[in-house]
């Protein structure tokens, strides 16, 4: 592809004008080159002298203008000069036309041997400037294939260059990435050996320690059987002593009570004992009185 686009650059017009590729049937030594024009070619205007009109300019207004076109007086054009008239036809003879026509007809063959090496001078001219011009477009032509061939061959070269570089970094690249691969496996491997092991000896000690903690477990259960049935003796013999205890305590509330009993029935005898002394004593004192009195 990019040779294909190198050769239509090359085969393509010089002028810079179009772009379009010579055509192959064309033979450039028998093809006059002539540019294509792109874009119309724009000319100045030729500067006139117009004599004829005369144009003023002057403001009338604030913010405007008056123009004032004047018209000039024709122009009289000179008349054409005129030809002079060929003389009078005089009566010659018949050799001084034939040596007339005989020197008309030399100065038509020497005319026409002029126009035709003229010519032949022109389309030698031309010739030598195709020529000349096909020269250069070839050398160009050559120059710049050489040149094309040239980056084109110092291109290939540094692609291939680059082509072998980039191989050679892949290359390592790709070794180091298995090397890393493999050393990452080998990782992988011992790390899953040791938690292999790891998981053997935790499963092992988690064994042991259920077995343990069972075993823990029964003599825990042993422990508070055994507690409880000595809890539930102790209870009992508490219990039986708190009854004990509690009928005393009725037998003890109840003697206190007979006692309490006792003593204040004592304590109303006594009372009322002194009140009967009392009341004698009063009663003695009274008759006492009356006695005395009497």
């Amino acid at each position: 592809m990019l040779l294909g686009l190198v050769r239509e650059s090359v085969m393509q017009c010089f002028c810079h004008t179009c772009r379009a590729p010579i055509p192959p049937a064309v033979v450039r030594s028998q093809a006059a080159i002539s540019k294509i024009k792109a874009k119309p070619r724009t000319y100045q205007p030729k500067k006139v002298k117009f004599v004829s009109t005369e144009v003023r300019c002057q403001e009338k207004t604030r913010g405007g203008l008056c123009y004032e076109v004047i018209l000039s007086e024709p122009e009289v054009k000179a008349a054409p000069p005129k030809r002079p008239s060929s003389p009078p036809n005089k009566n010659m003879s018949i050799q001084e036309i034939e040596e007339k026509l005989k020197a008309a007809e030399e100065r038509k063959k020497q005319l026409e041997q002029n126009k035709v090496a003229a010519l032949s001078a022109q389309i030698m001219k031309i010739e030598e400037a195709s020529r000349k011009k096909d020269e250069q477009t070839n050398q160009f032509i050559s120059a710049t294939r050489e040149a094309l061939e040239q980056k084109m061959e110092n291109h290939i070269g540094k692609r291939e260059a680059f082509i072998t570089d980039l191989k050679t970094k892949m290359k390592d690249h790709i070794e180091n990435v298995e090397k890393t691969r493999m050393s990452l496996e080998q990782q992988c491997d011992e790390v899953r050996l040791a938690l292999e092991e790891k998981m053997k000896i935790a499963s092992a000690q988690r064994d042991d320690n259920i077995k343990k903690m069972l075993d823990r477990l029964k003599e825990h259960e042993e422990q508070v059987n055994k507690v409880r049935a000595s809890n539930l003796v102790k209870f009992q013999q508490l219990d039986a002593a708190v009854q004990e205890k509690l009928e005393q305590a009725q037998l003890r509330r109840s003697q206190l009570e007979q006692e309490q009993k006792e003593k204040l029935r004592n304590h109303e005898r006594r009372a009322e004992m002194v009140r009967q002394n009392k009341a004698n004593k009063v009663q003695g004192n009274n008759i006492q009185e009356t006695a005395s009195s009497g």
